[in-house]
């Protein structure tokens, strides 16, 4: 992801609008804000030979410090106070229409030429802009690694604007305070007394600020270089040299008249030389600021008149101050405000809708820049600040000054209002909505289970995409991290341990690889952290601006843990492969790296890096959703050669397997890779794949895993003896017989852990229960006389636990053309009224293709044989299928059976709840039962033949738990409150699945 300096943007900057001509007015000062502009306007426009234009930036805050604290000290030494009302009044009078006309034409034109999800991040820009924070909006953006691969923003060169704003909001009280203390102390009121009480004091406060603010930006440079370059506190030094300038009695210092000349035209030299001689590998600002802010305040210094009010040497006409006055530098000065508020939005809105666009280009597209720049200067800059209306009291141009706040922020909720309302909710996917992923990497959805139609267009959508990342928390670590916390997942504490290691295109493959590991109920331990390679080279992180030493810490730290802890059954390696395009250095830096894994005597899987679309794709898609073909891009520099993978393909990296999915995302041998495939949105930025791209892709990694021989085959439990009665076959039968507090079969059942569905980490479960399930005998145990208890319980904090089993086999499927009867005996949770506030005691089934990565839902069924909620004396049985919204099963609600009146006595004693699935001909339906009377009964004809034998014709697994809260429980009017009571167990004295032809 690119820094600041990476930027074009990043550099432009202005100070105040054009000095007031008054009795300090300097033309020299003027012509030198042009040769700043100049400088900024080059740099944005890519004109070759001018990489250090951002320079422009330090001369504009020195101009600004040396123009405003020297306005500040001549009114109060002549008046003894300073009056902040007329000098905010001022300021806004001058700066803030211009920028308000500049924001609102952006939040306006934004929205014909940018596509929707940009133009949403525009409008929050338009926000930042004019409520002065955007630096501040820039900083997190431009120091957030996850968000990489998003357009520059038209309002980016708004950053100095805020800088200055929030400086002079605190040095301009500031100074007026310190004013008012040193005449109350020392009394003096005639004006030469005045200021020598005034100027000492007020230049140490400057000097000490100076010296601090000069000292941060040193530090920042070397951490941060977003922080640094756009941050106030490491700007206010150069402001601070400014005021140094006009504090300190310069025109009283002695000496010959060509000294002045050789200093300004020395300072001159400095500013242009760094304009030619730096480019954005300058480590910036730090120690190379020092020069154009110098070189900026020798000019102004060498233009300072003397005793006599003459500068010395213009006098002699060879100053370099005598050029910067002259009409043509003047001019340009004048309009310099407008011009660089102008031509930056012009450059980034017009390549959002034509594309790149070369330096010629650009250099034309500034020069008629200049057109609107000049018109606002002229009817309305200049009008406004010669207004005697307003200027007559300070609360009307204050007033102006907020209307210019208030208008283009209300264009901007007005046009990012109608922008969201486009782009649809940004609720998080649904991952048990999606459809299963294909494992034979002809396709990347099962042929047969296509996105429904009449959903979302792209799953996930454009706002959903920017947010989809690995639900792992703070695993991914962050660029100054050196160390990964301890990140484990799964199954906690088994022995069996796969590691996911690399940087952010390893760690995109979290949730493929928990829900591989979970499902063979293992760890997953993560060490990924952002930007890093894995192979051992040195690289400049753009985040921070400087070689990435944290990145080799980490490195050895993460290699060190492996080897001093147990060793793990599998690890997998993934990274961006193009950290450098020089091979061999890149084989060089992998085999240093991957010698001590070898050492570890495990499989290593190097897992090869997804194509890199080079552009937002999230964002292209939203422009384009009708057509996202549009947003396809060029194969040969999405794939990029991958010497590690040749060189094990080649038999030249002993221990090493290698696996691709980029057959998968990107098929064929066209001339592009797609941006979505079979309506799922690959990506989620310009690099990474989205989350749900990976949670499809699982069941392909998974095979491509245990063909490589790196992950043995997930076998299901063997099928216990089979038992013929009445023409049933019992293929299930357990009576939960064991000693009281021990553990349900591990042959016949298992665990789902934690807030969601293995490979789905999440806060709570998707019906939004806000408990926490364990396989602790706290939760779930026999009673020791028969019967399974599963109790919800709570601890000292508050926090809810229960339990959740499922059967290990998952093939309980009727035979062809017969029936399948799935039955338990249930005691429900002994609770009512208050107390059973958001008790969900259920037992139910899924498809078994759920198993594999928990997609297709509701598509592949799901039926609920027994739900209650909140002690209700009612129980009810549901059907759940086809899509997410509406359909035959008009889901979300599905289709239930309504309240079975079942009362006190199902709280007391066990009852018996079944569900048949019936597909012999002619009968083709499902039915519940309560103590074995039909309650409730749903048939092929009512759902349709696709439908039906999606969601019933294959096999099942069942589920017995007992929530806490959720969406169901709160339906009924029963959220979890403090007199919810844990410790009711719902009681299972048997479940039966057994089948007759």
């Amino acid at each position: 992801m690119p820094g600041p300096r990476d930027r074009a943007a990043s550099r432009g900057s202005d100070a105040p609008g054009p000095a007031p001509r008054s009795a300090g007015f300097r033309p020299d000062i003027e012509g030198l804000r042009a040769v700043a502009v100049l400088a900024v306007l080059a740099f944005h426009a890519a004109v070759p030979g001018l990489a250090g234009g951002f320079v422009g930036v330090d001369v504009f805050l020195v101009i600004s410090g040396y123009l405003i604290t020297g306005l500040l000290l001549r009114e109060a030494v002549t008046t003894g106070r300073i009056r902040l009302g007329e000098f905010f009044s001022r300021r806004a009078r001058r700066l803030l229409p211009s920028a308000a006309i500049v924001l609102g034409a952006v939040a306006l034109f934004g929205a014909w030429l940018t596509v929707p999800l940009r133009r949403a991040d525009l409008e929050y820009d338009v926000l930042a802009a004019a409520f002065s924070v955007g630096n501040w909006r820039f900083v997190a953006q431009q120091t957030d690694y996850l968000a990489a691969g998003r357009d520059e923003s038209p309002l980016l060169h708004f950053w100095s604007l805020a800088v200055e704003e929030q400086f002079y909001l605190v040095w301009g009280p500031l100074l007026a305070l310190t004013v008012l203390l040193v005449l109350r102390l020392v009394r003096r009121g005639r004006p030469d007394g005045r200021g020598r009480a005034v100027r000492p004091v007020v230049a140490a406060l400057a000097a000490v600020l100076t010296a601090g603010s000069f000292a941060l930006s040193l530090y920042w440079t070397q951490d941060s270089v977003s922080l640094a370059y756009l941050g106030t506190p490491s700007r206010v030094w150069q402001f601070g040299v400014g005021a140094l300038l006009a504090l300190l009695p310069w025109h009283l210092l002695r000496g010959p008249r060509v000294l002045r000349v050789l200093v300004g035209w020395g300072g001159a030299a400095a500013v242009v030389g760094c304009v030619l001689a730096y480019d954005t590998t300058t480590p910036y600002p730090g120690w190379a600021a020092l020069v154009p802010t110098l070189g900026t305040a020798a000019v102004i210094l060498a233009g300072t008149p003397g005793r006599d009010g003459a500068g010395a040497a213009g006098a002699s006409g060879l100053g370099v101050d005598r050029v910067l006055g002259l009409r043509a530098p003047r001019a340009i000065g004048r309009l310099s405000y407008n011009l660089y508020l102008w031509h930056w939005p012009v450059l980034v809105l017009v390549g959002a809708k034509f594309g790149p666009l070369d330096w010629p280009v650009k250099v034309a597209l500034t020069a008629a820049a200049a057109l609107p720049a000049a018109a606002v200067m002229r009817w309305v800059e200049r009008p406004l600040r010669h207004s005697r209306t307003l200027s007559e009291l300070p609360r009307r141009g204050l007033s102006l000054g907020l209307a210019s706040v208030v208008i283009p922020v209300v264009l901007a909720l007005v046009v990012g209002t109608g922008t969201l309302r486009l782009l649809g909710p940004a609720a998080p996917v649904d991952l048990q909505g999606l459809p299963p992923g294909s494992s034979d990497g002809t396709s990347l959805l099962v042929r047969t289970a296509a996105v429904a139609k009449g959903g979302p267009a792209v799953v996930p959508d454009a706002v959903q995409a920017r947010k989809d990342f690995p639900p792992d928390g703070e695993c991914e670590v962050a660029p100054t991290a050196t160390t990964s916390p301890d990140c484990r997942f799964g199954v906690v504490g088994s022995p069996d341990r796969i590691v996911l290691l690399g940087d952010s295109h390893a760690g995109q493959w979290f949730s493929a690889l928990l829900a591989i590991a979970a499902e063979r109920r293992w760890e997953l331990e993560e060490l990924v952290k952002q930007g890093c390679p894995l192979p051992e080279l040195t690289v400049v992180n753009p985040q921070l601006g400087r070689t990435y030493r944290e990145c080799d810490t980490w490195r050895a730290n993460a290699l060190t843990r492996l080897k001093e802890g147990p060793k793990p059954r599998l690890i997998v390696v993934s990274t961006l492969n193009r950290y450098t395009d020089d091979r061999e250095l890149l084989l060089q830096g992998w085999e240093k790296t991957l010698a001590p894994l070898r050492e570890l005597g495990v499989p290593i899987v190097y897992l090869r890096d997804t194509p890199i679309p080079g552009t937002d794709v999230p964002a292209c898609v939203s422009g384009h959703t009708d057509d996202p073909a549009a947003c396809e891009f060029p194969r040969d520099k999405a794939l990029w050669a991958d010497p590690l993978a040749d060189a094990i393909a080649a038999g030249r990296m002993p221990g090493l397997r290698t696996v691709s999915v980029n057959d998968v995302i990107c098929p064929g041998s066209g001339r592009s890779c797609p941006a979505v495939l079979e309506r799922i949105l690959l990506y989620r930025d310009d690099a990474h794949l989205t989350n749900v791209a990976a949670v499809v892709l699982t069941p392909r990694l998974e095979r491509l895993l245990t063909e490589s021989g790196a992950l043995p085959s997930r076998t299901a439990p063997a099928a216990a003896p089979q038992v013929t009665v009445d023409g049933w076959t019992q293929l299930l039968r357990d009576d939960f017989d064991g000693p009281a507090g021990s553990r349900p079969s591990e042959a016949d059942w298992q665990y789902d852990l934690g807030t969601c569905y293995p490979g789905c980490p999440a806060p709570q479960w998707g019906t939004g229960e806000i408990e926490t399930m364990t396989d602790s005998t706290a939760n779930v145990r026999l009673d020791g006389r028969g019967a399974l208890e599963i109790v919800p319980t709570r601890d000292a904090d508050g926090r809810w636990s229960s339990g959740r089993i499922e059967s290990r086999r998952a093939d309980f499927a009727p035979p062809p053309g017969g029936v399948l009867r799935i039955e338990a005996g249930i005691a429900l949770p002994d609770v009512t009224g208050p107390a059973a506030a958001g008790y969900w005691p259920a037992f139910w089934t899924l498809g078994g293709e759920l198993r594999n990565g928990y997609t297709g839902w509701p598509a592949i069924g799901e039926l609920d044989i027994m739900e209650q909620v909140n002690g209700r004396d009612a129980v009810f049985g549901t059907m759940h299928c086809g899509v997410l919204d509406g359909g035959p099963c008009q889901e979300p609600r599905g289709l239930g059976s309504g309240d079975q009146p079942c009362g006190a006595e199902c709280r007391t004693g066990f009852h018996r709840y079944a569900v048949e699935v019936d597909l012999r001909p002619g009968a083709e339906q499902v039915r519940w039962y309560l103590d074995g009377r039909e309650h409730h009964r749903v048939t092929a004809a009512q759902l349709g033949r696709a439908t039906w034998d999606r969601a019933v014709d294959h096999g099942l697994f069942l589920i017995l738990n007992v929530a806490v809260g959720g969406n169901l429980p709160a339906a009924f009017g029963g959220a979890v409150t403090p007199a919810t009571e844990p410790g009711h167990p719902m009681r299972v004295d048997y479940v039966s699945v057994a089948t007759k032809p």
